[in-house]
């Protein structure tokens, strides 16, 4: 294969303190300064004023039901309100778009984009292959672009690009994949996405991982160009921080390098310990990243859950232990959702940071099989 003519990633900066934290989109700049302006009274002034309301997606049941609940801050009332509740068909994932009122659906068909009230559905670009089996799709830290992977039974894999107005920008069907023999440690597939270069992770026979590049050759083109597979450790996870793909290893988390493969250094802030999942988003005015060990995957008892703002000077923070974790999300209000297969919980990040509290509360327990979460923010006028 023909080398890329650009970089993986951009090039790193000189290193300084702090890891670099860019400026939030104008979007959920102002949404920042909405669900700040309250607490910085509660500081100021010693009393509490009423906070915009924020919204939770939830997929449960297994991929089959599509709901949304309003948490409510007074802590003497009910936990949540709920909003909608709307039946899917093999729901896969659910990734936040930039302007905080949408949301993208994954099903194992195709993609479609939802008002925060769940309606509005517009489908994304239909892809130009078949049969469509899509499997997960992951963000970019922007979360201008998406990226997904269709693999149906015994087919081949297809990766697609997407712009998350629905655009779609490539295509490329991956080389052979001959997935090793099932077990409970065999390392996961899994996707990031930097610009409109992509990385695949996926198990190989003999152990370990492997990696795989996808971009265009031209900007421009349909088709990407594939390069790889490159053996590299296991890796279970993978996620875009800020200007850089991270890595869950089993020695810790890991940046790529311009291969695509883990550099081989553990971030401090984490040690160098193994993770199965990583997540990154703005909690506040805060770039955040988030990591955990699996229980399931360790036959432990609850794991921690770990927070880092990217203070090279500070380690990560543990917000609680947590068992059967499925899916998080961080959210401008300043908090931190935990889901799990059957429950729902709130953490507040920014006393938590400061303090090492990070006030949890429950707000669902009794879900069924639950997926994912996302953080939304309701249309004006619209309940």
């Amino acid at each position: 294969m023909k080398p890329f003519s650009r970089p993986l990633l951009p090039t790193p900066l000189l290193p300084t303190p702090l890891l670099p934290t860019p400026p939030l989109p104008r979007p959920l700049a102002r949404l920042a300064a909405l669900f700040l302006a309250p607490a910085l009274l509660v500081a100021c002034t010693g009393t509490e004023e009423a906070q915009v309301a924020l919204r939770v997606a939830l997929l449960t049941d297994s991929g089959a039901t599509l709901r949304t609940v309003t948490p409510n801050a007074d802590s003497s009332s009910a936990p949540v309100n709920t909003d909608q509740t709307v039946s899917v068909t093999d729901g896969v994932g659910l990734n936040s778009l930039p302007s905080g009122q949408r949301l993208a659906l994954t099903l194992k068909t195709g993609i479609e984009s939802r008002s925060s009230n769940l309606e509005d559905s517009q489908p994304f670009t239909t892809l130009p292959f078949t049969p469509v089996c899509l499997i997960q799709t992951a963000s970019s830290a922007a979360r201008d672009r998406l990226l997904t992977l269709s693999q149906c039974q015994g087919g081949p894999q297809q990766l697609a690009l997407y712009r998350s107005d629905g655009f779609l920008v490539w295509t490329v069907p991956l080389p052979t994949f001959l997935p090793p023999a099932p077990g409970n440690d065999v390392p996961p597939v899994r996707l990031a996405v930097s610009g409109d270069v992509a990385v695949v992770a996926r198990p190989r026979v003999g152990g370990g991982s492997e990696v795989l590049r996808a971009a265009p050759q031209n900007t421009g083109d349909t088709v990407a160009v594939v390069d790889g597979p490159l053996p590299t450790p296991a890796i279970r996870d993978l996620v875009a921080y800020n200007a850089d793909l991270l890595a869950a290893t089993d020695t810790g988390v890991q940046k790529l390098s311009t291969t695509g493969v883990p550099d081989g250094a553990a971030l401090a802030a984490f040690g160098a310990r193994r993770f199965d999942r990583l997540w990154s988003g703005t909690a506040g005015s805060q770039n955040l990243l988030a990591a955990w060990r699996s229980n399931v995957l360790s036959n432990q008892s609850a794991q921690p859950l770990l927070v880092w703002d990217g203070n090279t000077s500070r380690a990560a923070s543990t917000v609680a232990s947590v068992a059967d974790l499925r899916d998080i999300t961080l959210a401008p209000d300043g908090n931190l959702y935990t889901l799990t297969a059957t429950g729902l919980t709130r953490y507040n990040t920014a006393l938590g940071l400061q303090s090492g509290n990070f006030t949890p509360r429950v707000l669902l327990t009794g879900l069924n099989d639950a997926r994912a979460v996302i953080w939304l923010v309701p249309l004006p006028g619209i309940k």
